[in-house]
């Protein structure tokens, strides 16, 4: 098995990709563009894509590029997130001038961070791969907010540990391909729809899953580029579409959406 994910060795996508096989053979990508692109193009089976954190929200970026895809959505999972700070070994906090992370991972952080007096902060692609440049340029008086695995990847130490604003800190992944991960039932469904910009709409298309006892894990509206002012609803159902209920209520939110989608149906994450 092969498995794309966004960023370098180290990086919490690598735990998630760990999770669906942890002897898979792994692509670490730039952008999660590329991630797309190598479940596309056949060069891997599947591509881990983290969709919302339960500080920081969801990730826009991953929601679009669904739309924008044919690549059905096969699993989901969860990873724990524990930021360190990293620096090259020898190096003190009172030395460091700055701190480098994915902006995520520098929002998570914010208490801490606040402690630190004239230190700059900057955003940069990836948490480990943060811990990368400041290793491959032996950056002295720098530091990146990343994984104790990227950590030991790069051979950076931990100036400080569990830095994260909140001690529960996690990320839901999503995993697409061609083919199911697992023969776990499915009891979650992603859609996507659009809606006409009228009274009730909304309410009329809820209604469709509160009518049957259906319910909901998530709704996300994102702006349609071409579009002022209208928008694509993106929800996650609690329910497959193999049951009566759920292929109902789906029938009846395509009489009231323009346009309707289902990006997969799934195994969900068991809380753990």
């Amino acid at each position: 098995m092969k498995i794309a994910y966004q960023g370098e060795p180290g990086a919490f996508s690598e735990a998630a990709s760990r999770q669906v096989n942890a002897m898979a053979d792994l692509l670490p990508c730039r952008a999660f563009e590329d991630v797309f692109a190598a479940v596309n193009e056949g060069r891997v089976d599947y591509g881990v894509l983290p969709i919302e954190n339960s500080i920081g929200g969801s990730i826009h970026r991953n929601f679009d590029l669904l739309q924008q895809n044919d690549l059905p959505i096969v699993a989901e999972l969860e990873v724990p997130v524990v930021h360190h700070l990293l620096a090259l070994p020898g190096t003190t906090l009172p030395e460091v001038k700055r701190i480098y992370s994915h902006p995520q991972g520098l929002a998570q952080c914010e208490h801490f961070l606040q402690t630190l007096i004239g230190v700059e902060l900057i955003a940069s692609y990836d948490t480990a791969g943060s811990a990368k440049m400041i290793a491959t340029n032996r950056m002295t008086d720098a530091a990146a907010i990343a994984s104790r695995r990227a950590g030991e990847v790069f051979g950076l130490d931990v100036l400080k540990a569990g830095i994260q604003d909140y001690e529960h800190n996690t990320t839901r992944f999503l995993v697409i391909g061609r083919k199911a991960v697992s023969d776990a039932p499915h009891d979650k469904t992603s859609i996507v729809f659009t809606l006409p910009n009228e009274p009730g709409a909304l309410f009329k298309a809820l209604s469709a899953f509160a009518l049957r006892g259906i319910g909901l894990t998530k709704l996300e509206s994102r702006p349609m580029p071409a579009r002022k002012w209208e928008y694509l609803f993106y929800m996650d159902l609690k329910a497959s579409p193999e049951q009566p209920a759920c292929q109902r209520a789906l029938a009846h939110l395509a009489e009231i959406a323009p346009t309707l989608r289902v990006l997969g149906s799934y195994a969900s994450c068991k809380p753990t």
